[in-house]
């Protein structure tokens, strides 16, 4: 039983801790991130508008809202996008937040 139960442990902590690779970076216990997505056709120079849209995750069991591009222009009316950013913040994947913010005009 003891061999058991020192052998699960020893799996927990390598599934935990292991790196696998991914398309951000993650943190284990805090996460807090802007990444950017897209780059727009729009003329380079300052954004006049910022639109943002956020879902939400509680436990990573439950996902709820609208983090779409589409759903980012239509809070600000963007019709022109600059370029497109993404964020995070997550702790200990209790609570979570993932926000899409659009640049443009």
């Amino acid at each position: 039983m003891k061999k058991f139960f020192a052998l699960s442990l020893v799996l927990l902590a390598a599934v935990l801790f292991s790196s696998c690779a991914s398309t951000s970076p993650v943190g284990l216990a805090y996460t807090n991130l802007r990444l950017p997505i897209a780059a727009g056709d729009a003329p380079i120079g300052p954004h006049t508008k910022i639109g943002i849209a956020e879902s939400h995750s509680i436990l990573s069991l439950i996902a709820v809202g609208d983090s779409s591009i589409t759903a980012a222009c239509a809070n600000d009316n963007i019709t022109k996008i600059h370029h497109i950013d993404w964020e995070v913040e997550s702790f200990f994947g209790i609570w979570s937040t993932y926000k899409t913010v659009v640049y443009g005009e």
